[in-house]
């Protein structure tokens, strides 16, 4: 799905400056056909969204345990 500028911003619930920083700086994926408004495909904002995930800590414990069982093999 093709979102536009204002759909995008509602989708991401950041301000217009925030956005055109994000893409000024080229930090999230747009197109710009012609030179003219810009537009978001929805799964690049989605995938900016989730980027940097936080693991609960009941996850990060599990992890620990797999590990420990792991290396007593």
């Amino acid at each position: 799905k093709i979102l536009s500028f204002k759909e995008a911003l509602i989708h991401l619930d950041v301000s217009e400056s925030f956005l055109y920083k994000l893409t000024s700086k080229r930090k999230i994926t747009f197109s710009k056909p012609n030179g003219g408004k810009i537009y978001f495909k929805k799964i690049d904002l989605d995938r900016w969204m989730l980027q940097n995930n936080k693991n609960s800590i009941d996850v990060l414990e599990d992890n620990i345990m797999n590990q420990l069982k792991q290396n007593v093999r």
